[in-house]
């Protein structure tokens, strides 16, 4: 995690708090809305602003999910995650990691691995029920 040289403004650490309840990987919109209940003139656009800095300073994750806009997740220890193609939906898998690939891709590339982020994409038990 890099070191964050900005102050911490209380916006930034009121994104920051309810980021961390939630397990909903929220996007700017739903956090902003959720925000607003603790600082109601709070914009839009600080909302978006402190997420890419958190983003940056390694205090949140980005997750891009194709077709639908970006979520947030402040869970910063490694999981997998799950998107939904047909609600966009995000869940985290309780699965374990397989922390061999990184050793298994240094060796073969010559590249140095401190991680890895694997998404799998398919269709939630909702939508997986209402396809049938």
């Amino acid at each position: 995690m890099k070191k964050d040289s900005r102050r911490n403004t209380r916006q930034r650490r009121v994104i920051l708090e309810e980021l961390s309840k939630t397990k909903a990987h929220p996007d700017a919109s739903a956090l902003f809305r959720i925000v607003r209940r603790r600082i109601p003139d709070i914009s839009i656009g600080t909302v978006y602003r402190n997420l890419n800095l958190l983003r940056n300073d390694g205090r949140i994750i980005e997750l891009a999910g194709g077709r639908h806009s970006s979520h947030y997740d402040a869970d910063l220890k490694s999981h997998y995650h799950f998107f939904c193609l047909d609600c966009g939906n995000i869940l985290d898998l309780d699965e374990p990691l397989l922390r061999s690939l990184d050793g298994k891709v240094s060796k073969r590339s010559g590249v140095t691995v401190k991680y890895h982020r694997v998404d799998f994409y398919g269709y939630c038990g909702n939508c997986k029920n209402s396809r049938s």
